[in-house]
Order: structure tokens, then sequence, then C-alpha cells
């Protein structure tokens, strides 16, 4: 699943939605205020992650001009993502394969503890009959750039063809690139333990003297299909969910849906989305964003507690959909990460279909009492 780059310029709305809530109960919703931005890059103007796994793409290539490590990749590629760093392709490729995640490590910002973030997988499972055939496939290195005009797949002479990135090619296509799920599991918990200690986030739990708490429960949530290109594959989703704690401090929780693996699908995943046993006011902000492998969350956490620390408790709650927006670094606003929705002013009462400010998507939520143990 692909979510599109959002790219949106909506003046005064944060006013707008503080005015709402102060005179009426209902929750209000606004669009961001964010103007269009750049991809972050390379000296060269590339992404650091997508240079690093265009040229391992490129040498992963070259190995399968050998018939018996061909038919050892298509064997494995076929049967679903495997690691890189453990497929041993060859003396070189495996080399390049080392350095291309010691690169993606450093460009996301996450330690070399985290291991292979690497891996190869069928661009298409309607592939997989050309390669029992026994067609040679071309390489490609997943985008990290939604608006594609097209697609380099490397063969096995070293040639070069262009792909069309909407219409599925005739001939199959394997992919390199960045393990996201592994790579936002291990990323997003370093960026809560820096909220953490910077008092920004709430790790644990203040039980009220009712023996529990409200919480706000999706019960359903879909996206919107936008058709993007078939070399990206799935992408990773989480959520920035923001307000006020007791000490009056903006404090966030991360909170990741993993489930949303597709665009124009509606899940029913019961998931508890805002907890307000940790917070001052009624009221919470959610701002949804999708990992495509680029993200840096060493940054985002810098990002994220330099722009929170700045925000300041009037004794009336204001949103923070547009100080998180505003905390993502100008690059953020084409694939790493892509910023998908979001949601003003939940509260404990919040129910039925919320549609996301951008339009891009919905969720079905309901209050949930949670009890104490």
């Amino acid at each position: 699943m692909r979510t599109r780059s959002l790219r949106i310029a909506v003046s005064s709305l944060s006013l707008a939605a503080t005015t709402l809530i102060t005179a009426t109960a209902t929750p209000a919703q606004a669009g961001p205020d964010r103007a269009p931005q750049t991809t972050r890059a390379t000296s060269t103007g590339v992404a650091p992650v997508f240079s690093a796994t265009d040229r391992l793409a490129r040498e992963v290539a070259a190995t399968l001009a050998a018939p018996a490590v061909r038919d050892r990749v298509v064997a494995a590629v076929t049967a679903g993502p495997v690691d890189l760093l453990a497929t041993r392709l060859d003396a070189r490729a495996d080399r390049a394969a080392g350095s291309a995640n010691q690169a993606v490590l450093a460009a996301k910002g996450l330690p070399a503890a985290t291991g292979s973030v690497l891996r190869l997988r069928l661009g298409h499972a309607d592939m997989a009959a050309a390669l029992t055939r026994g067609e040679t496939p071309l390489v490609a290195a997943a985008s990290t750039d939604d608006a594609l005009s097209s697609v380099v797949g490397y063969d096995p002479a070293g040639g070069q063809v262009l792909l069309d990135p909407v219409r599925l090619p005739a001939r199959p296509v394997l992919v390199v690139e960045v393990d996201v799920a592994k790579a936002m599991a291990r990323g997003l918990a370093q960026v809560r333990q820096e909220l953490a200690a910077s008092g920004l986030s709430r790790t644990t739990s203040t039980m009220t003297t009712q023996a529990g708490y409200w919480a706000t429960k999706v019960n359903a949530v879909r996206l919107n299909d936008d058709k993007e290109p078939w070399v990206k594959g799935g992408a990773e989703i989480f959520d920035v969910v923001g307000g006020f704690g007791l000490d009056g401090k903006a404090t966030v929780n991360i909170v990741e849906m993993p489930y949303l693996d597709n665009d124009g699908t509606t899940y029913y995943p019961n998931q508890l989305l805002v907890h307000f046993n940790n917070y001052k006011y009624n009221l919470a902000d959610v701002v949804m964003w999708e990992d495509d492998g680029d993200t840096n969350y060493r940054d985002l956490a810098k990002a994220l507690i330099t722009a929170l620390l700045t925000v300041v408790d009037y004794g009336t709650y204001t949103p923070l959909v547009n100080a998180i927006i505003d905390a993502m670094p100008a690059s953020w606003w084409t694939d790493d990460p892509d910023y998908v929705d979001s949601w003003y002013t939940l509260s404990t009462a919040s129910s039925g279909r919320l549609n996301g400010a951008a339009a891009n998507g919905w969720m079905d939520v309901a209050p949930y009492w949670v009890q104490q143990l």
C-alpha cells in the first residue's frame, strides 16, 4: 500500500479549530497549514536510502547471470521476501549488501544493533508464473518517490530497462527494499524513549479515583485508493497522538497501525488510539503518517522534541496538529515519511465516523472505558 504525499497550504485553521472547541462540544476538524517541500537528498540529489538500495540492485542483478545463483534466488523469492544479508549471493554482492545496510541504518538514524533491514522480494505476485517458466528477472530498487516517471530495472548483463511505474511489466522484477516493518518497530521504540527522556511522552498509566479511565477505540479505519507505483510495495502506518499532560506540557504518544496494508480497504482493528488518563484536557489530536523506508527516526524524535517544548498551555486546549506537522523537516513532505491525514480534537465523547482533515481517510471511533485490574 502507498498513500499519497499530500502538500497542503490552508491558512488560519489552527485558530479556527481552537474557536470551535470553545464554542461547541462537537470535535472540530481542520486541515494542516503546510507548504510544498522538497525531498531530502544527498549531494547528488538522490535520497540516501534509495541511493544505497539502487546501487545494491545493480549488484544483485549481476549475480543472476550465474544460473545456479539465479535458480536459488528465484526459488527463495517466490516463496516470500528474503533477507539480503543472509542470502549469500557472491562475495562482491555480499560486501555490497553489508555496505548498503550500514548506509541505510545511518540514513534512518538506527543503531548498528538493528541488524539487517534490507530484503529482496518479488515485484508482484503475478510475476511468479514468468519466473516458473524460466524467465530471467530484472532487479530494481523500491523508490522513495511517489511521483515516479519510470522505474529502472537492471538486467544480469549490466543493462538498464525503463519500466512503467503504473502498468505491471511483462518481465518479472525482483525488488530491493527496506524491511520497513522491522525498521519502524525499532525506530519508533527509539523515538518513544527519547520523547520520554524529554518529558514529552507518558509511559506510565495514571488511574483516576474511579479505578479506570476513558480511551478512544478505533472500530474501523479506511484510507483512499490512489493507485501508487507497483514497485513501492507495502507501507507502514503510525500515528502521532498529541495532547496536554497533567503538568500542562505538550505530550505525544506513538501508535502503530501495522494492519493498514492496502488503500481502499476497510479494517476493523478495535484498537485503542487515545488514552485520556494522562491528559489535562478532554481533547487530543491525531496525525497519521506512513513510512516508505526513508524515515530518519533520530531526526523525527529531535524534531518533535524541539517543536513540542515550545508549546505553551494557556489554560484552554490548543490543537497540536500544526505543531506536530511543522515539526517535520522540510524534506519529509514527499516520502520520508508521507503525511496521510489528521484528526483534530478527539474527546472522550467522540463517536461514529470521523473524516480526516485532509479527506484522505476516515475512522469509526467509540468511547471505551479502561477498567483497572
